[in-house]
């Protein structure tokens, strides 16, 4: 597995306002869109792509279209919503799935409760979109379960990650034969007793949209 922290001042300066407690939802979201545009445009330095020529006004021109089957975006839901259209933004052309998990609080396993995926995902790049990287399990669960679908390879887009959660992940796609990448703004300090990333930003869903 590979893991990249984006170091730019850009991606910094975003996040120092996400975790900013004073943030209100609307600036929120729209940081949290600006920053994950950023993310992408890393996450996706390996997105496949073919060859081909186009006529400009002058002369031929060889370049690169992305290639067939188009990647497949995939937020886990609620939160990850929040990412999707700072993600789709520069990929226009990538297909949209949904995955609905959500962590039992007192076992702080990954539960599925709603799925819009084609069955068949032989052969696709997949990007995965969820804010925290807390403990691991949510993200490894939907990594598990676009594999079983055929997914060629699978990229994680996280505003933040903890050690635990990464070294969880790293621990359960060890010897595994499909490529695993998690791009992230930061790497914190801990979880604490709660499962929660420290110093963290707080609950990405309730931050992005308020408690419900």
């Amino acid at each position: 597995m590979e893991t990249l922290v984006v170091d730019h001042p850009l991606v910094a300066h975003k996040l120092t306002t996400l975790r900013d407690v004073r943030t209100d939802s609307p600036t929120f979201r729209r940081l949290a869109d600006e920053l994950v545009t950023l993310l992408a445009y890393e996450a996706t330095r390996d997105v496949r792509v073919t060859d081909v020529t186009v006529d400009t006004p002058l002369a031929p021109a060889h370049g690169v279209r992305l290639a067939r089957p188009a990647p497949l975006v995939v937020p886990i839901l609620r939160a990850g919503l929040g990412m999707l259209d700072g993600m789709t933004r520069l990929l226009p052309t990538a297909e949209v799935g949904f995955l609905g998990m959500i962590r039992d609080e007192s076992t702080l396993k990954a539960q599925t409760y709603a799925t819009r995926l084609p069955e068949d995902l032989s052969g696709r790049q997949c990007y995965v979109l969820d804010p925290m990287l807390a403990t691991g399990g949510t993200l490894a669960a939907a990594i598990h379960f676009l594999f079983d679908r055929g997914a060629r390879d699978v990229t994680a887009i996280c505003l933040l990650a903890a050690p635990e959660g990464i070294a969880y992940l790293d621990e359960a796609f060890r010897g595994g034969d499909r490529p695993i990448r998690v791009v992230t703004a930061a790497l914190d300090e801990r979880l604490n007793e709660n499962g929660y990333i420290v110093p963290g930003l707080g609950d990405a869903g309730d931050r992005l949209y308020g408690v419900v």
